[in-house]
């Protein structure tokens, strides 16, 4: 019990150097804690002591808890008299049930009738300030059922059972608990801390690093043979080793002699490590408690610090092997609790929000753009420009070869059955090695179709690129006429003009103006094609060509050729041939997403209504890399800022530590590495944001979950919400050392199990709703919040919503559903100033680049201009008070800030496109509009829309010209909401209060499974507990329980129409 109750309050040290640090800077006498108010409490109840009398039941004020599994597990309903109810903790043992009497009371008799989730070790404890707790009875062999505990001549105002140990893998439940006064009172005596602290424990622990502690006796399971006996482990000796048989079970025991502190553990193992493993402690080597749990070993050296124990007995059990062979460990070392291996506390403080939006400071917005888009010269000629980059393979091709059947291979079937199929995807939408280093150029389009008295227009193509390319290399028209040719082809490759010999580097042109292009291009006229049939075939004639005319649609294909002469000029030995992508050109208008029709996938303007993301939306994806669609620019990317696309793309993808990017054939970026803290949850941000997108959801028991965030928080006296003195305001999981070895500091948090219910629809489908629960290394914070990372899509047209709209759809009272809407307001980190929430799942970050300084420093451990120490990640206020430690500089925190804002967002799927007869469509595809339809009108018809707003306008202002006036369609206000009890995680920002969320977008949802791809299942809603869309809107409650209800009474049919709708978002 005393190692369980040390490793609850495992810093006790800690505190009591803040306690002498405090008494000798005038913050207190030097009393030991506690004692003086002890005392006071122990004079109190003496003066009080009365004569025997009858017994009698003791009337409960009120019950409270630290946990309660569901609303209808609350704490009150262990004092209802009802025995058909029953109070139900969280899964994990540090749990308690406090009763308050009201007054100071005698207590002798304690009746607890158990559900079958019973403590098989709690204690009994009263108090007068529920600070202090005396521990009257010390249950450690529950048996359940009924327990009737008398004799305990107590006194206090309250009682607490806490749970020490549970007797299975629920929480604890307690139908009834009785408590009864009669008898003799006797003066409460002095109390007994809950936290033990030793007399020999020196109080300097953390000033002085931790002695090397070595067990007296080591005992496994089994040993291999004579020569790798247990004892081998701790004889110093790293040419030797210990050895178990080749056994998942078996273990290996230190024996310490006596009950020791200890502070950490290194192991070091041969080849045949453990992947799979935990480490426990005991007092008298029979009753084992688990101190930490390893699910993912990786071998080598695994060192853990922070252990926080107090036991005689160490063991490290083995559930799985790497190997083949058994366990096998060179040595094991311990070291008693000191200062380079325990955690020094952090000041517990409040988080800084404005009190409400007044002096709101909206963004600032930008009179000129970074790069100018699309401008009118003085006689109307219209000029466009865009950036592209370097790809692999072109936008129709995927894994499988396609033809018209009698025209060439189809292998997107299979012969024998005809049934689908994949044989993996293209190569259009990934990334080529080295993307962001001279891979990107520009393009200008004159387009002089709308100038007065043209009456053949015609295009000019003007190229800019950064390294000399190959005259030529665009290609115009597609091939819509050419049976045999599918995934590429076109008319027209341009009439070049002049006669250049080389595309030499070109600086790019200044903002509205024109630059000096050697290399162009002429499209005088819409080239002649075969006429086809109503099949889409050849019918023998021929169409002639002509001239262009205003709402020409045209398909625009660049390629980079270049020279192994000019890319080595450059110090790059890369690549020197690459397509790009596929874009459309509207004459007189200018570029728009595409879909494929009939004949062949021929390339159409997608309909305005499927433009999510407004003009910069990602086209439809023809090319099997449906898991890429989260990491697109914008359609309508400019030329430059394609450039600083791929750069804040290469940050993203690099990690922290190392600055080796996670994909291969890419240079390290220098200039990130070593920028990485001591303690981070992943080193890169796509480690967590899987593909751009979610972070893999918690669906197995002993996941460890340092691919989410978990936000924390502790109670002060008063209620208030600070940050955790362990934790600070966000779990930090994983640690390395300089040489690159694990370091275990104890804050590991994996998912312990899960809580289940199931819901029966109206036409009686039943559907199980799983919710993970937590369990903690460390200790367990008084307030926590398990985050899923969120898409990384669309965050810049969200950041160009005026602030004046999102505060438009604020209502000053619920609606007839009860939908209300509150804005949450921030504090600029960097001025001060209270702006609008937006980013976050309760809407606490103002811009993105407040949003990625925030995940770099509590996610990361990587400091910025924004924030420049780690110390930011306890919440302290002075954070930025002395000098600023290395981090990334603001040239990178602006490429990553760009990045963002530069991520598009897929159309709507909510057309069917035109695949030849005979060839299978890809699974995003097979698309049936009217379901689609309907389901759209279902969603509004739940008033789905109240919160999921549909439409929003970019302003004018934003510092990307590809962000404003933009019409798009995220399905969200940017507005708290009310989502009830299920949902609640009790953590507080701003005006965010316990059950408040951010509406989250819906835009790109339906592609959340592509994207996660074989990264892991992907999971809806802050923790990513629900596992389909169904389980998501079953999880609504609050402002959005009537909608949910609404859902819950619809058809089959009517359902499967509106998830179809949301699976086209």
């Amino acid at each position: 019990m005393m190692n369980r109750m040390f490793r609850r309050h495992r810093w006790a040290v800690a505190a009591q150097a803040l306690a002498l640090l405090a008494a000798g800077c005038g913050g207190g006498d030097g009393t030991q804690p506690g004692v003086a108010d002890a005392n006071q409490a122990a004079e109190a109840v003496t003066a009080q002591a009365k004569a025997a009398a009858a017994e009698v039941e003791l009337v409960v004020v009120q019950a409270t808890a630290r946990s309660a599994e569901r609303g209808d597990l609350s704490a009150a309903a262990a004092i209802d008299k009802n025995p058909a109810t029953r109070w139900g903790s969280s899964f994990s043992d540090n749990q308690f049930l406090v009763l308050d009497f009201g007054k100071t009371v005698a207590i002798d008799r304690v009746r607890i009738q158990w559900e079958a989730a019973y403590a098989s070790s709690y204690l009994l404890q009263v108090s007068n300030d529920q600070v202090t707790w005396t521990t009257v009875k010390a249950v450690t062999s529950g048996q359940g059922g009924v327990e009737d505990w008398s004799g305990l001549a107590a006194s206090g105002r309250y009682l607490r059972m806490q749970g020490v140990k549970r007797s299975g893998g629920y929480g604890y439940s307690i139908y009834e608990i009785s408590v009864f006064s009669g008898g003799q009172v006797a003066p409460v005596p002095t109390p007994v801390p809950t936290t033990p602290t030793d007399p020999t424990l020196p109080p300097d622990v953390l000033t002085r690093p931790g002695a090397v502690i070595r067990p007296v006796a080591v005992t496994a399971s089994s040993a291999e043979n004579g020569g790798t006996a247990a004892a081998m482990a701790v004889d110093g000796n790293t040419s030797t080793r210990w050895a178990s048989k080749f056994e998942d079970n078996s273990w290996i025991q230190f024996d310490f002699g006596q009950v020791v502190y200890v502070g950490a553990m290194k192991l070091v193992w041969e080849n045949a490590y453990a992947k799979e493993y935990a480490i426990e402690t005991s007092d008298d080597g029979a009753s084992w408690a688990p101190l930490r749990y390893v699910g993912k070993g990786t071998g080598g050296t695994e060192e853990f610090l922070n252990l926080g124990a107090k036991a005689r007995f160490v063991r490290i059990r083995g559930v799985a092997r790497a190997t083949q062979y058994g366990y096998s460990l060179f040595e094991v070392e311990f070291k008693a609790p000191g200062s380079d291996n325990t955690m020094a506390p952090v000041t517990p403080v409040a988080l800084a929000f404005p009190a409400n939006g007044a002096g709101l400071v909206p963004l600032p917005k930008e009179q000129e753009p970074l790069e100018t888009l699309q401008f009118k010269l003085a006689d109307g000629t219209l000029v466009t420009r865009f950036g592209a980059r370097a790809m692999g393979r072109h936008g129709r091709e995927r894994g499988e070869e396609w033809n018209e059947v009698g025209y060439g291979p189809n292998e997107t079937v299979d012969a024998a059955t005809g049934a689908p199929r994949d044989k993996g995807p293209g190569a259009y939408l990934p990334f080529v090695p080295q993307y962001f280093k001279n891979r990107t150029w520009g393009l200008e389009i004159l387009d002089n179709s709308r100038v007065p008295g043209v009456t053949k227009p015609t295009l000019q193509v003007n190229q800019f690129n950064a390294v000399d390319f190959l005259v030529g290399g665009i290609a115009f028209f597609r091939g819509f006429d050419r049976v045999g040719v599918t995934g590429y082809g076109w008319m027209n490759p341009g009439e070049v003009v002049g006669n250049p010999s080389i595309c030499p580097s070109m600086p790019y042109p200044a903002n509205g103006k024109l630059g000096n292009p050697i290399c162009s291009l002429l499209i005088k006229n819409y080239p002649g094609y075969s006429a086809l049939d109503a099949d889409g075939f050849p019918n023998g004639k021929n169409v002639p060509a002509r001239s262009l005319v205003v709402g020409d649609v045209i398909e625009v294909a660049p390629s980079m050729f270049s020279t192994r002469e000019a890319m080595a000029a450059r110090g790059d030995d890369g690549g020197i041939r690459y397509y790009s992508g596929e874009w459309v050109y509207v004459v007189g208008t200018g570029l728009v997403p595409w879909y494929g029709v009939q004949p062949r996938l021929n390339s159409v303007p997608l309909p305005a209504d499927t433009l999510t993301g407004g003009l910069g939306s990602v086209s439809y994806n023809y090319s099997d890399n449906g898991d890429q669609m989260f990491q697109q620019p914008q359609n309508h990317t400019g030329m430059q800022n394609m450039q600083r696309f791929v750069e804040g793309r290469r940050i993203i993808h690099t990690n922290f530590t190392t600055g080796d990017h996670n994909e291969p054939g890419n240079d390290r970026y220098a200039a990130a590495v070593g920028l990485q803290g001591t303690r981070f949850n992943q080193s890169a941000c796509i480690a967590c944001h899987v593909n751009n997108g979610r972070s893999p959801a918690p669906i197995a028991a002993n996941q460890r979950l340092d691919q989410m965030a978990i936000r924390t928080a502790s109670l002060g006296a008063n209620g208030q919400q600070l940050t955790h003195p362990v934790y600070g305001a966000a779990i930090q999981m994983n640690a390395v050392t300089s040489g690159g070895s694990k370091r275990d500091w104890g804050n590991g948090v994996r998912v312990s199990g899960f809580q289940k219910r199931t819901v029966r629809l109206a036409d009686g489908l039943v559907v199980e709703l799983s919710k993970p629960t937590l369990a903690f290394d460390g200790p367990v914070p008084e307030v926590y919040s398990l985050r899923a990372a969120q898409p990384m899509l669309g965050g810049g047209l969200l950041e160009a919503i005026p602030e004046a709209d999102v505060l438009a759809r604020v209502r000053s009272a619920p609606d007839e559903d009860g939908v209300k809407g509150v804005a949450n307001y921030v504090l600029d980190p960097e001025t001060g100033e209270t702006r609008l929430g937006r980013f976050g799942w309760k809407a606490s970050k103002a811009s993105l680049r407040h949003q990625a300084a925030a995940a770099l420093v509590l996610d990361m451990s990587v400091t910025s201009p924004v924030y420049p120490q780690r110390a930011c990640v306890g919440g302290a206020a002075t954070c930025k008070a002395g000098g600023a430690e290395r981090g990334i500089s603001e040239a990178d925190l602006q490429s990553i800030s760009n990045y963002l804002a530069l991520v598009a967002v897929p159309a709507q799927r909510s057309l069917p496109s035109g695949f030849p007869k005979g060839v299978a469509p890809l699974d995003e595809h097979r698309v049936d509009s009217a379901q689609v339809a309907l389901g759209s009108k279902i969603f509004q018809s739940m008033r789905c829309t109240a919160c999921h707003a549909p439409e929003a306008k970019t302003g004018s202002g934003h510092l990307l010209a590809e962000l404003r006036g933009q019409t798009i369609r995220p399905y969200t206000d940017l507005l708290l909401h009310d989502m009830g009890a299920d949902l609640a995680d009790r953590y507080a920002e701003g005006q965010a209060q316990g059950g408040m969320w951010r509406t989250a977008p819906l835009w790109g949802i339906g592609y959340s499974d592509k994207v996660m791809g074989n990264g892991g299942k992907v999971g809806y809603l802050h923790d990513g507990r629900a596992r389909t869309l169904t389980e998501a809107i079953l999880w609504h409650g609050g402002e959005a329980e009537r909608a949910r209800q609404r859902f819950e009474k619809l058809g089959t049919a009517d359902r499967e129409a509106l998830l179809a709708f949301l699976r086209s978002l």
